[in-house]
């Protein structure tokens, strides 16, 4: 089956993919594209998943660069191809041939880039890492490699949408009382409930960081099964596990 890649105009001349779960060898709960090794799918058919989105970036398996996300703010600069996954959420490089790669299941995927500078960087931006700062800690580790603020483009791949994502009230005191103007991200739900806009939040750090131009691609995960794997769908299905979408960015 054909592998589902969504890519976006303003990464245009940048290889890249936000994958969907289609075209995978993965079966049950994990059903088609899972790329997580972090899952109990069988190691050998994630790798086989792996290997089909590296063919697609046009590099070697070993060249699928990630990291073990820990929902942090840490951003790992890639100078060479390692087998190694250090602690972060974040990755960039200068470095051509390498594709950068995080992991979801209704967190953000962001993938950046300075054309001109040829500098790129992808992160897991989930709520603890968007409020903690790591999409802004990856433009800082682009800029440090050559990059322009002001010429980075970055793009929010599928994500959970509001109306998807219920939360508590204490959840989104956690955001107002860091800023205020964080109220804004969230409507009134069930009672004693609210409902958050993850993407929104995650774009208006973009700006708030000195991005021009950025996007989401408007995917809700949660609200589109045969496309994307949910993290919150399956809890409230109370399924044992679930797969990870791929999202990739290559030089």
């Amino acid at each position: 089956m054909t592998l589902d890649i969504i890519t976006h105009d303003l990464l245009d001349g940048i290889e890249h993919g936000f994958f969907g779960r289609q075209g995978g060898a993965s079966s049950g709960v994990f059903a088609g594209l899972n790329c997580g090794f972090g899952s109990t799918d069988q190691h050998d058919i994630v790798a086989i998943n792996r290997s089909r989105v590296a063919q697609a970036m046009g590099v070697p398996d070993t060249h699928l660069i990630g990291v073990h996300q820990i929902h942090s703010a840490d951003v790992v600069t890639v100078t060479e191809v390692t087998a190694d996954k250090p602690k972060a959420d974040a990755l960039v490089t200068a470095t051509k041939g390498i594709a950068l790669s995080v992991l979801t299941a209704d967190c953000q995927p962001v993938l950046f880039a300075d054309k001109e500078a040829g500098v790129i960087g992808a992160a897991h931006a989930g709520w603890k890492g968007a409020l903690n700062g790591v999409l802004d800690a990856t433009l800082e580790a682009m800029v440090t490699l050559g990059a322009a603020r002001e010429s980075i483009v970055a793009v929010i791949g599928p994500s959970i949408s509001q109306r998807a994502y219920e939360v508590d009230e204490d959840f989104a005191d956690r955001f107002i009382d860091e800023d205020h103007a964080n109220a804004r991200f969230f409507a009134n739900g069930a009672v004693g409930k609210m409902q958050f806009d993850l993407p929104a939040f995650g774009l208006a750090r973009l700006r708030a960081a000195g991005i021009k131009d950025s996007a989401w691609t408007r995917h809700c995960t949660y609200a589109s099964e045969e496309r994307f794997f949910s993290y919150r769908r399956t809890c409230h299905r109370k399924e044992a596990d679930y797969g990870r979408l791929i999202s990739t960015i290559r030089l």
